[in-house]
């Protein structure tokens, strides 16, 4: 999951982004509505945390465009607005949920992967493929009947992976959809990270690289 938070004050913000970062959500920062469209336009996010109150496009403006778009990106107000009038405008303007300062970052996390599910309704909540069965809400993953322990980081790889269905995923996309905009592209994180979530799958090897091109989901009868 790729998530844009929007936010001006810097300190709550980067806390945001570590925060979901350690439950391998991936975060992009804006501090400015400008900067907020700007990146809007050239990333795919799956969600948008959005506070109101922000200089240049206020967050109802960019809640706004981004109904307007068609994109269906699921958006989170957060504000310290706590009136009932500033939810009820809100969701008028396409807000999709809405947390009031200060919050614990568990719930942050819980309403985002919320509001991911309800993105994907139209995909089964526990996805299988080649006798692997992946969890997105409790996080778990098992191959065969076994349960596999992964990092946070190996499960948003599979996860990314799995959505795939078997189609081939770049090493580019991984590092797109599974770290973030800061992620160094020249690093070998991804073939480290695939390296050791196949070994934690086991054998046969489920997770096939294809050279030159990228990762994929081998369900094949041949498999192994």
């Amino acid at each position: 999951m790729r998530v844009l938070i929007v936010e001006d004050e810097p300190y709550l913000a980067e806390a945001i982004r570590d925060g979901l970062r350690l439950e391998a959500i991936a975060a992009d920062l804006a501090g400015d509505g400008d900067t907020a469209l700007e990146m809007l336009s050239v990333n795919a996010y799956d969600l948008a945390v959005l506070d109101r109150d922000i200089p240049g496009p206020s967050g109802d403006e960019i809640a706004k465009r981004v109904v307007a778009s068609g994109s269906g990106m699921p958006i989170l107000m957060l504000t310290a607005a706590d009136r009932l009038d500033d939810k009820v405008s809100g969701f008028e303007l396409g807000a999709d949920d809405y947390l009031t300062k200060p919050f614990e970052m568990r719930e942050l996390v819980l309403r985002l992967r919320a509001l991911d599910r309800r993105r994907a309704h139209n995909r089964p909540p526990v996805r299988e493929i080649a006798g692997l069965k992946l969890d997105p809400f409790r996080r778990e993953v098992y191959r065969d009947g076994r349960y596999v322990a992964l990092t946070r980081k190996q499960f948003a790889v599979l996860e990314v992976l799995v959505a795939a269905e078997g189609g081939v995923v770049s090493a580019e996309d991984l590092l797109e959809r599974a770290w973030d905009e800061n992620a160094d592209p020249f690093t070998n994180a991804v073939r480290i990270t695939v390296s050791a979530l196949r070994k934690r799958l086991g054998e046969p090897w489920l997770v096939a690289t294809v050279p030159g091109v990228g990762y994929r989901i081998d369900d094949g009868p041949d498999r192994g």
